[in-house]
């Protein structure tokens, strides 16, 4: 049985794992950085980078040692190789391809984004291509088709700034402390969901695109005329979110034949009300419905071990010049969406 080691190293959670490539995790050890980022309300990449040269080995020994194995023992060494924060990027990649060089195994280098697409298949074995996948994190907001490892067709994507993103800055705005998706979470349960009116950006346009730069601009409205409590404005934007994604899925689900499943993965996909609406859409249109368990959704290394598993599995193995990439869509061919800004 072919048994791959994963790293992950693109934003601020250190981690490693060994996974076989009929799905069992045989270890997964992860180092989180929400303390040292804590004062800063985000992510600084600079701390991250060093967190993760600082972390990075022990903790693969340390899965290796849960798992009772040496490095001569792991098949396929995989890596996260973007899109992310450089710095921390490149140390999972350079440590990666250290390890394949001197062990002698393949090397895989692993897009971020085909590690949270595949991260389903990983935790439901039944799972079959092509699903439609909702894929919602920090930084990203897209709807695929995915047909395969490496074959991915995006139907939408934000026109500005990502969910997770305006999670965390509502969080920010509301005083609420970091990360921020799980405190606006928490508070949305003690507040009234349609108290504050705010906008619902793009709902029913033809194209399937998102938007929450106006969504966040409304937001820091909301707070800053103090008429609404803390909860009620919270509660009211995870509606607005939820509003927004159920719109903007159901519109691509028409342009989508043949799925086996509608998907959510990513980090925002831990939220337990956008979990259940994204179900009760799934239910509508008789498709299952297909999410991993809440700590697969944030990033770790199983999800990258599984991708990688996936692409070894397809012949897809890389040489050691692979370079490491802070943008990698996906879908390298998809065109542009009308009105995106730059991060888009």
């Amino acid at each position: 049985m072919t048994i791959i080691l994963g790293l992950e190293s693109s934003c601020d959670e250190t981690a490693a794992a060994l996974v076989t490539a009929d799905g069992r995790i045989l270890a997964h050890r992860l180092a989180t950085q929400e303390e040292a980022h804590r004062p800063y309300g985000g992510v600084v990449p600079e701390i991250a980078a060093r967190a993760h040269v600082e972390a990075l080995a022990p903790l693969i020994e340390a899965a290796l040692t849960d798992a009772d194995m040496t490095l001569n023992q792991v098949d396929v060494i995989a890596a996260t190789a973007g899109p992310g924060l450089i710095g921390g990027v490149m140390v999972g990649l350079v440590t990666a391809k250290a390890l394949a060089h001197a062990a002698g195994k393949p090397l895989i280098a692993v897009n971020h984004l085909e590690g949270h697409a595949l991260s389903p298949r990983l935790s439901d074995r039944t799972l079959q291509f092509p699903y439609l996948l909702l894929l919602v994190s920090g930084g990203h907001c897209q709807i695929l088709l995915v047909r395969g490892p490496g074959d991915y067709a995006r139907l939408a994507t934000t026109i500005d700034d990502a969910a997770g993103e305006a999670f965390d800055k509502t969080a920010k705005l509301l005083g609420l402390g970091y990360p921020g998706g799980p405190q606006v979470e928490k508070a949305a349960a003690q507040g009234n969901a349609r108290a504050v009116p705010l906008p619902r950006p793009l709902l029913g346009t033809a194209e399937p695109h998102f938007s929450f730069a106006g969504l966040k601009s409304a937001v820091m409205r909301a707070v800053q005329s103090g008429q609404y409590s803390k909860p009620d404005i919270a509660a009211s934007f995870q509606q607005a979110v939820i509003d927004c994604m159920i719109d903007r899925t159901r519109r691509a689900l028409t342009q989508a034949d043949g799925m086996t499943a509608l998907v959510v993965a990513g980090g925002v996909a831990a939220n337990q009300a956008i979990r259940a609406a994204l179900e009760q859409l799934a239910a509508d249109h008789d498709l299952p419905f297909v999410a991993p368990p809440l700590w697969l959704c944030t990033d770790n290394a199983a999800m990258i071990a599984w991708a990688g598993a996936e692409r070894f599995a397809a012949g897809l193995i890389d040489d050691l010049t692979v370079p490491a990439r802070p943008r990698w869509p996906l879908d390298p061919a998809a065109e542009k969406a009308r009105g995106a800004g730059v991060k888009a």
